[in-house]
């Protein structure tokens, strides 16, 4: 059932325009009541998004397996591939779904709220990773990162009509944050001090992962 709402959904998207669209058309057309649409879907909004609660759910847990030998950038990267996979599974539909929300605002915002929790998810992981001085300005970096390369990657795919290598894409944009962030160690944890300083002159307008990778470069991490 849930299947067919998302079909019928989308039918109806694609003939009248999202707007025009109402609730009750979807599940005439799907053949059940309306009771049965809000048992799965909670707006008009969700059932855009079908799989994207499954899919944070499968990141979460990925997460939460890693044990303390795996580098956590190399592992949040992996967390991201999941999304990827799940856009993957069903080109035609991921691509119907692109265009429709370019077109609508109040779905791009829904969008961007959803990006954010798996943001939010990769940070929360890291976080417990790096746990010492400015160990939260890092996860946070670097979570913003990883959704950063992901996404440009997956729109690129996306606007190919999902015609091109969507594996390759990814891994290229994701090997950006391995090489700025795959080799850094944990911040300093308790009282401990680094034993030199390292002085970088770096533009003020630049980004931040930039310096980050000037730091690096410079202690001879890259």
């Amino acid at each position: 059932m849930r299947d067919a709402l998302v079909a019928a959904a989308f039918q109806l998207f694609l003939e009248r325009g999202y707007e025009q669209t109402t609730v009750d058309d979807i599940v005439a057309l799907a053949g059940v009541g309306r009771r049965s649409f809000f048992r799965y879907f909670p707006s008009k909004e969700d059932v855009v998004f079908p799989d994207h609660e499954r899919c944070l759910a499968d990141m979460t847990a990925f997460l939460a397996e890693s044990g303390e030998a795996e580098e956590p950038v190399h592992r949040v990267c992996d967390a991201a591939r999941l999304v990827l996979r799940m856009y993957a599974e069903n080109p035609t539909f991921s691509v119907q779904r692109y265009r429709l929300t370019k077109k609508v605002p109040g779905l791009r915002a829904y969008e961007l709220s959803v990006v954010w929790r798996y943001e939010r998810a990769l940070a929360e992981y890291l976080r417990t990773r790096f746990t010492g001085r400015d160990g939260t300005l890092q996860a946070d970096v670097i979570a913003a990162a990883v959704v950063a390369a992901h996404n440009n990657a997956l729109r690129s795919w996306l606007r190919s009509d999902g015609k091109g290598d969507s594996d390759a894409a990814v891994d290229h944009a994701l090997g950006y944050v391995r090489e700025a962030f795959g080799g850094a160690p944990p911040a300093h944890r308790g009282g401990e001090q680094p034993e030199d300083v390292v002085v970088v002159v770096s533009r003020r307008d630049a980004p931040l992962w930039r310096v980050v990778q000037e730091i690096e470069s410079a202690l001879g991490r890259n």
